[in-house]
């Protein structure tokens, strides 16, 4: 009796669970259709290749190729901003409906809601024949504009920020980063401004200074002035086609500003130009037909001068790279290295009983020489003996390991303080020029082993016998 029972409530529970499904899904089926009826538009975005916008003004064409870019095709051949092309393809893919004024009108009652004003035609992939909506005047109490499909009987309101799609130029559309380049490839460059020259390389993942001196460049610095000429946005395109007439006109003919880019690996050299007139700049490239006006810092980060660009610090390294340090002073040595015990790393002297180190000490003073930054530079020393490094006061080894394993060794040499100006002179053994940096770090030097030796703590029959 109770399995039948058992068997009927499961049977009425199926039913109702069917019921409700049924509901469930007409629901999402009339929910579905509601949302169709209220788009004027339904097309994925995917979908869409082709867009013309005819305006009083003009018409302008945005096609995208097969690589999936978009492109201006008129009125004229050139890039299209992605972010604007693709801003435009999303209001009009899913253009919804925010009233309907008329459910069927005539060629002639178009007139009372001014269309059409403009035309747009959206051509979709595999077909031939575009989807045209006809944009007529703006609905005086929201807004809002009105609209008719070519194919649709009906007039109807559609939100009026499509006016601002609508309302933009040519230039707007436009891709303005015109002169890019892949910041790798450089492998060389070279700057003439007003009053500065200066030829950089880059070498073993540095950058170095080849004229007027031989040093290292700022890393950031200069890779910085590669990402602004890369990123360079114009304001306006003043010429199509750099004629002769147009190069002199805007002062490109003598340039107050040139800048040289080697790309061996990619076979290329650019040249850029640059010329200041009043508040308006311009540029021009060797591998760009343009000439643009521009705006912003660059010229600025062009007329700086070589010491403002050169790396200040005296050992190029990361910290927390570092697994092993040596020190000499006088008759004194000590060295540490990191040692992995378990998960754990430990630092332990290179003594007779491998004592344990006090790693936030050694850590604390390789940040010291990590931070060390030249207060000036001795570009030309005639005589180490001048500076006290002939017989440095001491020597700082220190050894890292980046994430592929390449050990790099640095060795920092300290000469002769001048109180006066509470600095020291020092060397980077790989280079020839000297640094004048600040004197503090010399009081965190270890006066002996003991100095970065982990203290025990004391037990009492430790106190007891010193009793």
């Amino acid at each position: 009796m109770k399995f039948k029972t058992t068997f009927i409530l499961l049977a009425v529970f199926a039913v109702l669970l069917a019921v409700v499904l049924i509901f469930e899904s007409r629901g999402k089926r009339i929910a579905a259709a509601k949302e169709q009826e209220g788009l004027l538009v339904n097309l994925s975005s995917a979908e869409i290749r082709k867009i013309e916008l005819k305006r009083e003004d003009g018409t302008i064409v945005l096609e995208k190729n097969d690589t999936g870019e978009w492109r201006l095709t008129a009125p004229l051949d050139a890039r299209a901003e992605a972010t604007e092309a693709d801003a435009l393809v999303s209001s009009l893919a899913g253009l919804r409906i925010d009233r309907v004024v008329e459910k069927a009108v005539q060629d002639k009652g178009l007139r009372t809601y001014g269309i059409p004003q403009r035309e747009i035609s959206i051509w979709i992939k595999g077909k031939d024949i575009p989807v045209r909506i006809l944009i007529g005047m703006e609905n005086p109490l929201d807004k809002s504009l009105f609209v008719k499909r070519e194919d649709d009987p009906r007039v109807v309101l559609v939100s009026g920020d499509l006016k601002t799609a609508l309302d933009k130029k040519v230039f707007d559309f436009r891709e303005k980063t015109i002169f890019k380049f892949d910041r790798a490839d450089v492998r060389g460059i070279r700057v003439r401004a007003k009053s500065v020259r200066w030829e950089a390389a880059h070498e073993a993942d540095a950058w170095l200074f080849k004229a007027p001196l031989q040093a290292p460049a700022n890393k950031s610095q200069l890779e910085t002035l590669l990402d602004s000429l890369s990123n360079l946005k114009a304001t306006e395109f003043v010429s199509e086609d750099k004629k002769p007439a147009d190069i002199k006109k805007f002062g490109l003919d003598k340039p107050e500003y040139e800048v040289d880019l080697a790309m061996p690996a990619a076979n290329r050299e650019v040249v850029y130009s640059f010329h200041k007139d009043g508040g308006k700049s311009y540029a021009l490239t060797s591998q760009s037909n343009k000439i643009i006006a521009f705006e912003g810092s660059l010229l600025a980060d062009l007329e700086k001068k070589v010491d403002e660009l050169r790396e200040k610090k005296v050992l190029d390294f990361s910290s927390w790279e570092a697994f092993k340090i040596a020190l000499k002073k006088g008759d004194f040595r000590l060295t540490a290295a990191k040692e992995k015990v378990k998960d754990e790393e430990t630092w332990r002297l290179d003594t007779a009983a491998k004592d344990t180190a006090d790693g936030t000490r050694i850590e604390a003073f390789i940040r010291k020489i990590e931070g060390l930054e030249a207060a000036a530079f001795i570009d030309h020393p005639k005589s180490l003996a001048a500076y006290g490094l002939d017989k440095p006061a001491a020597e700082v080894i220190i050894w890292t390991k980046d994430i592929d394993n390449k050990v790099k060794e640095m060795s920092l040499l300290v000469g002769s303080v001048e109180p006066a100006k509470d600095q020291v002179v020092v060397k980077n053994r790989k280079l020839d020029g000297l640094f004048r940096v600040d004197a503090a770090f010399l009081e965190d030097f270890p006066r002996d082993a003991k100095s970065w030796k982990v203290e025990l703590p004391k037990t009492e029959g430790t106190a007891e016998k010193k009793k």
